[in-house]
């Protein structure tokens, strides 16, 4: 039994992933800022699923606090940490970039420190998808250099992954990177695509469509994303020589950070975790329709600012290391969001 500090646990994949490890039996420690950036109510439902239950305590807190923080690890001694908070949403950033560095560099500085003076085991933390920007080689692998963010939070999460890269070289401190592709599923996030199109169909209102449409995304359920996150906390990276040899370093290909052509002896790992199946958009709406017995309403608009007409994970690294590839369709995903939908909202 491990004892995990989960940060976002009132988040979609962090509650997730917190539910997944109490299961099998590790205790976890949860933390959240619960702020309004959607409903507040909908975390708090989440948590309600997670409290009373053994093995788990919840801390409201905000990663740039600093003290409070180092109180938190000076009071557990975690096995390992899976950071997931963060301030999530492409085209909330364009308006809000003070969120972005609060939270995404503050506060991800605040836990590399207090992962680094408290000899944490291993950090898992969620980058995304995002940090491919403006690439047109497909499928997007961790291999390909990711210089031309398109948003400021594309760019906080590639600013992660170097953040991580610098304190496992210097410090020898195991860090995993996750970069998720377009997650979905029951307890979902309001601001994403699917639940806005799902309100919106059954209050009966138009969809914003953008890009006309023309746009592929690899969805992934949220059950293989948690399966991913658990099994990469498992799997802690290694250093491919010993800390005293620090200066005879040899790099070891095994370990590369997101330029193949710069591998790195430190133990340091990033991953992509997607369906490795595009979906387009058209077809996730049909899908939807279906679900719901309904027709949507479609606002066609250009594309938005931020935005990219594609994501296609190349997940070959994800499984050959730690065996694990996602692959739920996309119409049985689909239809367990729209049930617990309904459930949820008693339509």
């Amino acid at each position: 039994m491990a004892h995990i500090l989960v940060t976002g646990s009132a988040g979609f994949i962090g509650y997730h992933t917190a539910a997944k490890l109490l299961e099998r039996g590790d205790s976890v420690v949860g933390l959240d800022s619960i702020n309004e950036y959607y409903n507040p109510q909908l975390k708090r439902d989440r948590l309600k699923q997670l409290e009373g239950r053994a093995g788990f305590e919840f801390v409201q807190m905000h990663l740039e606090d600093r003290n409070a923080l180092q109180k938190l690890f000076e009071q557990h001694r975690f096995d390992s940490v899976i950071h997931l908070a963060a301030q999530a949403g492409v085209r909330y950033s364009l308006t809000n970039p003070n969120a972005y560095v609060d939270s995404n560099l503050v506060g991800f500085t605040s836990i590399l420190e207090c992962c680094r003076h408290h000899q944490i085991g291993h950090l898992v933390y969620a980058s995304s998808s995002s940090v491919y920007g403006a690439n047109r080689k497909i499928p997007f692998s961790v291999e390909d250099r990711v210089d031309h963010p398109l948003s400021l939070y594309a760019a906080t999460k590639k600013a992660n992954e170097l953040m991580a890269h610098t304190y496992s070289h210097l410090f020898r401190l195991p860090t995993t990177g996750l970069r998720f592709f377009t997650v979905y599923g029951p307890w979902g996030r309001p601001d994403m695509a699917l639940w806005l199109f799902t309100e919106a169909i059954f209050k009966g209102k138009p969809i914003d469509v953008f890009n006309h449409g023309r746009m592929q995304r690899d969805f992934t359920y949220i059950d293989d994303i948690t399966e991913g996150v658990i099994r990469v906390n498992d799997n802690v990276p290694r250093c491919s020589v010993g800390e005293s040899d620090a200066a005879k370093e040899v790099p070891n290909p095994a370990n590369s950070d997101a330029d193949s052509r710069s591998p790195t002896s430190a133990p340091y790992r990033i991953y992509n975790i997607g369906n490795n199946k595009p979906v387009e958009l058209m077809q996730m709406i049909r899908t939807l329709e279906s679900c719901i017995g309904r027709k949507a309403e479609m606002r066609m608009l250009p594309m938005q600012p931020g935005d990219v007409p594609s994501t296609f994970a190349d997940i070959d690294a994800l499984q050959r290391d730690v065996g694990f590839r996602p692959d739920t369709p996309i119409e049985t995903g689909i239809e367990r969001f729209v049930s617990w939908y309904k459930s949820y909202h008693g339509v």
